[in-house]
């Protein structure tokens, strides 16, 4: 198959990312642009669902910048608002077949920063190429800040 019919077509076979050196293939589908015209999907539809997949994995506390979850808490307090912003802390850019994701994200104290990276990674791949058909070229990943719970407020204060 020539290089110009493998583009036209409306599935394409790519290498696993394992390469095992066993020639294992995997289905991934690009039919957001056919013979027939072509599916745009929306920046915004990226960031939800990126921000949900990343939300979804165990050691996330919150996403987005400082200044940005107090925006959002202020907003989530007003009646009749939208509530959650689902898509806080995630910036896409999005192309006909492919998306590349920006994360600020708060981790819980004690998790391992490098393996829960890996983990959203894997995550938000896996949402966004299974829901979109976009092939996700990166995901970078911004920690920026660390939750740690408060103590116990039960305990006397040392010093008074």
């Amino acid at each position: 198959m020539s290089t110009t019919t493998t583009e036209k077509t409306a599935t394409a076979t790519r290498e696993s990312p394992q390469g095992d050196g066993a020639g294992v293939s995997r289905r991934a589908s690009t039919e957001l642009v056919t013979g027939r015209g072509k599916t745009l999907i929306a920046d915004s539809v990226v960031r939800k669902i990126a921000g949900v997949a990343t939300r979804e994995v165990e050691g996330v506390h919150n996403l987005g910048s400082g200044g940005a979850r107090a925006v959002g808490s202020l907003r989530q307090r007003i009646p009749g608002s939208s509530g959650r912003n689902v898509s806080q802390g995630v910036g896409v850019e999005v192309g006909e077949r492919q998306a590349a994701i920006d994360l600020d994200v708060v981790v819980d104290y004690g998790v391992s920063i490098v393996d829960l990276a890996q983990t959203i990674r894997g995550n938000v791949v896996s949402s966004v190429e299974g829901m979109t058909g976009l092939e996700v070229t990166e995901v970078n990943i911004a920690v920026d800040d660390i939750f740690i719970p408060e103590e116990d407020e039960g305990q006397p204060a040392r010093v008074q």
